[in-house]
C-alpha cells in the first residue's frame, strides 16, 4: 500500500497541497479530497489496517469510494463514479461523492451540523466529528452491505445488496428480504428470550460468533458460529452478497490473505428470486445454476441467466390450446403472494383444476402424503427450485405444445438432391445411435448386470444432492445392493446396526438400519428433515434415508477412522491419541453438541453421548453421530419426558433413573463422563485397584483435591511432549461440573466450550456423589441429602421386565419393598 508523501512534515501545508496529498494519519481535516484517478490517494487508519480510497468497481472504467480492509476487502462504500470523480470533506461539514460532471452521487447529509474533522479508526469506522470530538455521522451507523468485528448492528439498520436486504427485527429475529417486503429467511429467537428484548443488537465477535444480545437479558440470546469458530487471530466480516445470501467471511492473514466463506444463512437455491422471474434453480455438480422451465421459455439475457426467463408465446397471445408443463421434483416459492390450498386425491386433479381455472398460473402437487395442491395466481413473481429429493410436482401453464427437447430444425436446400441428402444423413445418424445403444445394453446384460458397481444410476446420483443440504431418498433394494445385502457390519448401537456401503457413484457410506422406530411415514420424514438441516463441522453429515414399508434406514458419510472408543480403550500403540488430538476432539465434540442444543431451529437433545457415538475423520476431527434419533424437545419449554429413549450404561444422567424430565443438561452429564475418559483413557464405570475399588469419577475427584491431577492423566501420555497440564486441569474441572447430580448445577454446552478454551474462569466444582450417599427405599429413591426422588415403581404385572432393566444398569432387588444398588451403578449408569 503506497504511503502519502511527506508524512513527517511538521509545517502547516497550503490548502492546495492538502487537496492533492491528504494526511496518512486517522485525522481528515475539512477540505480534504480523494480523486478516483489518483492511485496514491488514501486516508489511512492509525495502524494502516483500514483505509478510505477509490477501488476498482465491478463495472468497467468506474471506481468505488470505499472503506477497505488491507486494501482488498470493501467493508463500506459510498457509490461508484467515473475516473474524474472525487470524494470531498467539504468546509460545510458534509462528506460528498461527485462524478466527473460534478453531480452528487452520495452525501453524508451533515452539512452545517458542526463537523470540524473526520477520521478513520483502527476498527474500520469512518467518523465525522464536531469540535467536541463527538461523532456526528459514522459508517458503522450507516452500513451498506457489510458488518465487521466491533460493529454493532441494531434494529432499524439495514444491509442492502441490489434487491436484497438484511434486517434485525425488534423481536430479535434475523430476516432476509427480497424487494423490501418478501421475507424468504427468518431466523427467530425462542420465546423465552424474545419476550424480554427491548433493544436487540447483533455483533460479530473476534472468535467467529455472530451474537444477538440485549441489555435486559443475561448471556447470549442467540448465536451463530462460523466454520473456523474459535480462532481469534482472524479478520471476519458478515456480508449480504448480491446473490441474496448472508455469509461470514474470514481472512487468515491480517495483510492480504485469501478471503474464504465460512458460513452461509441458507442453501443458495432457497434464496428467493435468485434466478429471476420464471427462473428455476438447480445444481450442477456443487454449484447452483439457473434454468428455464422448458423450451417454451427463453432467457431474458443468455449472458446472465440470473435475470430470469420469458415466455416465447404469452398465454394471452396463444392461438393453440393452453396446456400444462409438468416439472417433477420441483417446488415453487410462495412468499410473494397468497397460495390457495386445496386437497385432491392425486396429481392429475391438481393439474386439471389449474388448467381449467383462468385465475391459476401454476400449481404444485405435494407428494408428502398430505394430498395438498397449491395454486399460484397470475401476475405474481414466479420462482422455484428443483432437486431429486423435493417431494412435489409442479405444473405451469404454457402455450402448447410442451417443448421438452430441442426441435429438429433443417434448412431447405436448393433442390431435391439437398433434401434427399439431409434425410439420408438423419437416418444414418439415428440408426448408428440405436445400434450403439443395443450393443451396450447387450454387453451390460451379459457381463455386468449382477455387479453392484454397475447398477442403474438413479436420479439420486445425477447431482450430488447432499451438497445442497437435502437428503437423498433411497429405495430398500438400492441400500441392499450397495451394502452387499448388509454384509459388512461396522458396529451396533442403541438404535440399530451400522453397515458399510458403496453407492453407485463410488461414495463410501455408513448405512444405519434403525430398530424399534415406531413413527409413521410422515413423522419419520419430518425427523429426517430436521436431522438433515443440521450442518456443522463437528456433526456427521446425513446423506440420505430410506422409508419403505417397515424399513427405516439412514445413510451417513463414512468415517474411516471409526469411533473414539477405538482410540481410547485400545492396547494398540499405533492408535494412541496424542494429547493435542485428545483436546481438539474434546473441544470439537463440545462445539457439535452446543450446535445441537443452542443453534438449531429446534433444540436437539442427543440422549446417548458416548465415545462410540463420537467418530473421528481422517484429520482427527470429532464428528458427533446418532443425533436427532431421540425425540426433539418442545422448543417452547425445552422439556420433554423421553423415558422410552435408550441410553448407555456409564453415561446416563441421574434423572434417567429418577424418571424425571430429560433436558439438554442430560447430554452435559454424559459429555462430562466422556471428558474424563478422554483424559484418563479408562472407562468411567471400570473399578480396579488403581481407583481403590471406587467409582472412577469419585477417585478422580479425590486425586484432583490432593492437587495430583497428573494421576488422572492416561499413563501412556507420559512421554507425550504436547501434554499441556493447564489444559488437563481445565478438562478435569469441567468434567466435574458436568457430572453434577443436579441438572441446574451443570453448565450449558456453550459454557463448557468457553471453560475448555480458557475464556471463562472455572470455580472449584463440588464433589460427585459417592455410592454411600444413594439408596432405594420403598417406591422412592433418595440421597442422604434428599435431593432426588424416583417416581413410583412398576406395577406387579411388569415387575419382571422392570427387574431385568434395573439389573442391566447394575441395580438388583434385595427383597420386597426395597432395592439395592450394586457397585458403580447409579451415577455411572
Amino acid at each position: 500500500m503506497a504511503k502519502t508523501p511527506y508524512p513527517k512534515l511538521l509545517l502547516p501545508l497550503p490548502l492546495l497541497l492538502l487537496l492533492h496529498f491528504p494526511l496518512s494519519s486517522s485525522t481528515i481535516p475539512l477540505g480534504s479530497v480523494l480523486f478516483a484517478s489518483g492511485s496514491n490517494q488514501i486516508w489511512n487508519s492509525p495502524n494502516s489496517t483500514f483505509s478510505v480510497s477509490f477501488v476498482p468497481s465491478s463495472s468497467p472504467n468506474s471506481f468505488l469510494a470505499a472503506v477497505s480492509f488491507a486494501g482488498n476487502v470493501t467493508i463500506w462504500s459510498a457509490g461508484s463514479v467515473d475516473s474524474r470523480g472525487s470524494l470531498r470533506l467539504l468546509s460545510s461539514g458534509s462528506l460528498r461523492l461527485t462524478n466527473g460532471a460534478g453531480a452528487t452521487v452520495w452525501d453524508s447529509g451533515t452539512d452545517r451540523l458542526g463537523v470540524t474533522s473526520g477520521s478513520i479508526e483502527d476498527s474500520g469506522n469512518l467518523i465525522l466529528h464536531n469540535n467536541r470530538s463527538v461523532p456526528v455521522w459514522s459508517s458503522f451507523d450507516n452500513p451498506t452491505d457489510t458488518i465487521v468485528q466491533s460493529q454493532k448492528f441494531t434494529a432499524g439498520k439495514i444491509l442492502r445488496s441490489g434487491l436484497y436486504s438484511f434486517r434485525l427485527e425488534r423481536t430479535g429475529n434475523l430476516t432476509l428480504r427480497w424487494n423490501s417486503s418478501t421475507i424468504y429467511w427468518n431466523h427467530g429467537l425462542n420465546s423465552s428470550f424474545s419476550s424480554n428484548l427491548s433493544s436487540p443488537s447483533l455483533g460479530l465477535e473476534t472468535n467467529g460468533v455472530v451474537l444477538i444480545s440485549d441489555l435486559n437479558i443475561r448471556g447470549r440470546a442467540e448465536t451463530v458460529y462460523s466454520g473456523d469458530y474459535g480462532d481469534s487471530d482472524t479478520f471476519r466480516f458478515l456480508k449480504l452478497d448480491d446473490d441474496g445470501n448472508l455469509r461470514i467471511y474470514s481472512s487468515q492473514s491480517r495483510n492480504s490473505g485469501p478471503v474464504v466463506a465460512r458460513w452461509s444463512a441458507l442453501d443458495q437455491c432457497l434464496v428467493y428470486g435468485y434466478c429471476g422471474d420464471f427462473g428455476i434453480c438447480s445444481y450442477n455438480e456443487t454449484n447452483p445454476i439457473c434454468l428455464c422451465p422448458s423450451l417454451n421459455f427463453d432467457f431474458v439475457d443468455v449472458n446472465d441467466r440470473r435475470k430470469g426467463c420469458k415466455r416465447k408465446v404469452e398465454l394471452s397471445d396463444c392461438s393453440t390450446n393452453v396446456t400444462m408443463l409438468e416439472m417433477s421434483h420441483t417446488s415453487l416459492f410462495t412468499y410473494d403472494d397468497p397460495y390457495s390450498g386445496v386437497v385432491f386425491s392425486g396429481s392429475l386433479p391438481c393439474r386439471s383444476n389449474c388448467l381449467n381455472s383462468p385465475s391459476c398460473l401454476a400449481s404444485v402437487s405435494m407428494s408428502d402424503g398430505s394430498g395438498s395442491c397449491w395454486q399460484k395466481q397470475p401476475g405474481s413473481f414466479f420462482s422455484g427450485y428443483q432437486r431429486p429429493s423435493v417431494p412435489s410436482t409442479s405444473y405451469v401453464k404454457v402455450c402448447g405444445p410442451v417443448l421438452l427437447n430441442p426441435p429438429l430444425v433443417a434448412k431447405k436446400g436448393d433442390g431435391n438432391n439437398s433434401e434427399v441428402k439431409l434425410w439420408i444423413v438423419a437416418v444414418a445418424v439415428v440408426a448408428g445411435l440405436v445400434g450403439l445403444v443395443v450393443v451396450e445394453v447387450g454387453l451390460w446384460w451379459c457381463c455386468c448386470r449382477k455387479n453392484p458397481r454397475f447398477g442403474a444410476l438413479s436420479s439420486h446420483y445425477t447431482l450430488p444432492e447432499y451438497a445442497s443440504g437435502a437428503p437423498v431418498q433411497f429405495s430398500y433394494k438400492e441400500l441392499q445392493r450397495c451394502t452387499k445385502n448388509f454384509k459388512e457390519k461396522l458396529g451396533a448401537g442403541g438404535f440399530g446396526t451400522v453397515y458399510r456401503g458403496v453407492l453407485t457413484n463410488r461414495t463410501v457410506v455408513a448405512v444405519k438400519q434403525l430398530e424399534g422406530i415406531e413413527q409413521g411415514e410422515k413423522q419419520f420424514r419430518m425427523e429426517v428433515a430436521t436431522i438433515s438441516s443440521t450442518h456443522h463441522l463437528n456433526l456427521v453429515r446425513l446423506i440420505g434415508f430410506c422409508s419403505q414399508g417397515r424399513h427405516r434406514l439412514l445413510v451417513y458419510e463414512f468415517m474411516r477412522n471409526g469411533s473414539l472408543d477405538n482410540f481410547l480403550f485400545t492396547t494398540d500403540s499405533g492408535k494412541l491419541l496424542t494429547w493435542e488430538y485428545r483436546f481438539n476432539i474434546a473441544l470439537g465434540t463440545a462445539k457439535g453438541i452446543t450446535y445441537l442444543h443452542e443453534e438449531c431451529r429446534d433444540c436437539i437433545v442427543h440422549c446417548d453421548i458416548k465415545p462410540e457415538n463420537i467418530l473421528v475423520d481422517d484429520n482427527y476431527t470429532a464428528k458427533v453421530s446418532d443425533f436427532g434419533l431421540a425425540k426433539l424437545l418442545n422448543p417452547k419449554d425445552h422439556r420433554y419426558n423421553m423415558s422410552s429413549v435408550r441410553g448407555t450404561r456409564g453415561y446416563l444422567a441421574p434423572e434417567w433413573l429418577a424418571n424425571l424430565p430429560i433436558t439438554s443438561k442430560s447430554d452435559v452429564y454424559s459429555y462430562g463422563m466422556v471428558l474424563l475418559e478422554i483424559v484418563s483413557g479408562q472407562r468411567n464405570f471400570d473399578v480396579s485397584e488403581k481407583t481403590n475399588h471406587k467409582k472412577f469419577s469419585i477417585w478422580a475427584y479425590e486425586e484432583f483435591e490432593k492437587g495430583n491431577t497428573e494421576a488422572i492423566l492416561d499413563k501412556r501420555l507420559v512421554s507425550d511432549q504436547t501434554v499441556d497440564i493447564e489444559q488437563v486441569r481445565r478438562m478435569v474441572q469441567t468434567s466435574f461440573w458436568c457430572i453434577q447430580e443436579q441438572p441446574l448445577q451443570r453448565p450449558t454446552m456453550g459454557k463448557v466450550v468457553q471453560m475448555l478454551e480458557g475464556i471463562t474462569a472455572i470455580n472449584k466444582p463440588p464433589g460427585p456423589k459417592s455410592l454411600s450417599d444413594l439408596s432405594f427405599s420403598g417406591n422412592s429413591m433418595s440421597t442422604s441429602r434428599g435431593s432426588m426422588l424416583v417416581a413410583s415403581g412398576p406395577t406387579r404385572s411388569s415387575s419382571s421386565s422392570a427387574t431385568r432393566s434395573f439389573q442391566t444398569m447394575g441395580i438388583t432387588s434385595s427383597g420386597p419393598g426395597s432395592t439395592r444398588i450394586s457397585e458403580g451403578s447409579l451415577l455411572g449408569s
